[in-house]
């Protein structure tokens, strides 16, 4: 029996939608507030909302006597409006000619294409549109909704899944914190503080990060969702096996990844003068930072089943 519903996916169409790049993440931000304020009140327990002054554009939730955070950035890759017609990039979009962008300015929402040309080695970008955006403009890539009976396809399923999966989550936590995070995809920054705030506040010392991996040759749709032993950083192996422990006691699928790339929030929760666990958990995409990223709808349930029991047990 399937643990999600129309309505779920519904939910997470809406989200990929949002123009939300690192940096300007004020439209998730005020979404989340707004799903809080009709939903929380349904959920089994009542968090403490933490977030204004001194939190930027993140949110906080706590929830009982926390033990352990979950960590899911609200931000997306992108572009930025240089001069003219010039884009720099917004954290590590894929550039391929003619990925459709939008953006609004001043004088309003237009769609342009994405222009990509080789000079001595390097990507110039720019983009094809009926007129200028004004400098300092954000273009996301325009979202193209594709859903069958195993899967969903749309831009910024990572990190909007990640979001989905908290808020699910938020639905049934008793103890628990739950962190939406900014800037994750250019450079990082929020979570330092954050991180320093939760020990402080709380003594949470153990993450797990709900974010969305990519699938590999070792990594495959439909097998569930992915324990990372490790990407360009390495977390504690004792802590990892503890939760490979819980999976396998409870007859959870998941696969195992290991990769010498990539990285999450956990970045700065291992950098941190704290002494943080953390362990990348999330379901795996085809098509990573293009406008067709797609998930098997089995890994976006088994992300959130497997979440539950962790959060109970460890």
């Amino acid at each position: 029996m399937s643990l999600l519903k129309n309505t779920d996916y519904a939910l997470i169409k809406e989200m990929c939608s949002i123009h939300a790049p690192s940096g300007n993440e004020v439209a998730m931000k005020d979404f989340i507030l707004d799903y809080l304020a009709k939903n929380s009140k349904k959920w089994k327990h009542k968090p403490k909302l933490i977030h204004g002054k001194g939190f930027q554009d993140n949110l906080i939730l706590i929830f009982g006597k926390p033990r352990t955070a979950v960590f899911a950035h609200t931000d997306s890759i992108g572009f930025t409006v240089r001069y003219g017609k010039q884009l720099v990039k917004i954290g590590g979009p894929v550039t391929k000619q003619g990925f459709e962008l939008i953006g609004t300015d001043s004088k309003g929402k237009q769609t342009v294409t994405l222009q990509v040309k080789e000079k001595n080695g390097y990507k110039e970008l720019s983009y094809k549109g009926k007129r200028d955006f004004e400098r300092g403009t954000e273009l996301v890539f325009k979202q193209n909704w594709v859903e069958d009976k195993n899967f969903i396809q749309s831009c910024y399923m990572d990190n909007r899944l990640g979001v989905f999966n908290a808020l699910k989550l938020a639905e049934t936590l008793k103890d628990g914190a739950i962190v939406f995070s900014t800037y994750e995809e250019h450079g990082g920054g929020s979570v330092s503080y954050i991180q320093r705030y939760l020990y402080d506040k709380y003594r949470i010392c153990q993450a797990l990060i709900s974010d969305i991996s990519w699938i590999s040759d070792g990594v495959f749709p439909g097998k569930g969702p992915v324990i990372s032993m490790r990407d360009s950083l390495i977390p504690r192996r004792s802590f990892v096996n503890k939760i490979i422990d819980v999976a396998k006691k409870h007859k959870l699928a998941y696969q195992l990844e290991v990769e010498g790339s990539g990285g999450s929030d956990a970045k700065e929760l291992q950098m941190g003068e704290s002494p943080w666990d953390w362990c990348f958990l999330g379901a795996a995409e085809q098509n990573v930072h293009t406008p067709t990223e797609k998930v098997h709808k089995k890994d976006i349930e088994g992300m959130l089943e497997i979440y539950k029991v962790l959060m109970k047990e460890l």
